[in-house]
């Protein structure tokens, strides 16, 4: 048999392997169809591998789009709910503002800038700072595993409905729970030596009557050259939506020496 013919039979074993995975998957998905639609072969591939782990069992439909990627409901191998976070790999719109997030991070050194590459490394990104997160007490979701521009967390909220975001829900007691914020500002800085950079209402959960810090992505070491301005934005965006709500919020000097360790009572 010559070469040609053995690279040809080998093309066809994959392309067959292929087609009987998809076909397996697509069984245990009815929203299979939505997944393939929107994503690539090689994210796909990336779906097969962590159902071949035994990471996931079973993805159902998506419960949110946005911008970067798609979030799926899904189940572990014993039935545990799971957060599958599949980030687009073709969309270059959000992708430019990436790298001000990746350079300065001593984690991620040699970073490729293909387009590819840029969403890899910030889906590992993300899991590893969820690690940090998970490891100094953070109420956020637990990292399970990543593979590609695949992110696996665990689910918060139960039967596939997705806690609401501190945005969709009315609050019993706002100051309290601005307090409780606060706390996990503070643990988030001075426990996993992180700052969100992003904090907002819209990427605060309720669940339990306690605030779930999510979509840490963008996330930086408190080491990171930015990390002074982005930690201002926070306070600030945080503050702006309480005080909408009529809760005394703490001045914001006082309140950044507070979260990033200091012994002064804000109140």
């Amino acid at each position: 048999m010559s070469d040609r013919e053995h690279i040809e039979r080998g093309a066809d074993a994959i392309e067959r392997r292929y087609e009987e995975e998809s076909l397996m998957l697509e069984k245990r998905s009815e929203e299979f169809k939505v997944i393939e639609e929107v994503f690539d072969r090689p994210t796909l591939e990336g779906v097969y591998k962590l159902m071949r782990r035994g990471t996931i069992d079973r993805i159902h439909g998506a419960i949110k789009a946005g911008k970067e990627g798609r979030i799926y409901w899904g189940e572990g191998p014993e039935g545990a709910e799971l957060a599958i976070k599949i980030y687009y790999t073709a969309t270059a719109d959000f992708r430019r503002g990436m790298l001000k997030y990746i350079h300065g991070d001593p984690r991620f050194k040699r970073v490729r800038r293909d387009p590819r590459s840029i969403i890899y490394t910030w889906t590992q990104k993300e899991f590893k700072n969820l690690q940090r997160a998970e490891e100094a007490g953070v109420n956020a979701p637990r990292p399970i595993a990543f593979y590609r521009n695949i992110l696996v967390m665990s689910f918060i909220g139960s039967d596939g409905l997705p806690a609401p975001l501190l945005r969709e829900i009315e609050l019993v007691d706002p100051e309290a729970f601005y307090r409780l914020l606060l706390r996990e500002m503070r643990l988030l800085y001075t426990g996993a030596g992180l700052v969100h950079g992003d904090l907002s209402e819209y990427n605060i959960m309720v669940w339990e009557d306690a605030p779930v810090i999510f979509d840490v992505s963008q996330a930086v070491l408190k080491v990171h050259p930015l990390s002074d301005a982005l930690i201002r934005r926070d306070i600030g965006n945080v503050n702006a939506y309480f005080r909408r709500l009529r809760v005394e919020v703490a001045d914001a000097e006082r309140m950044e020496r507070w979260v990033r360790g200091g012994a002064e009572d804000i109140y």
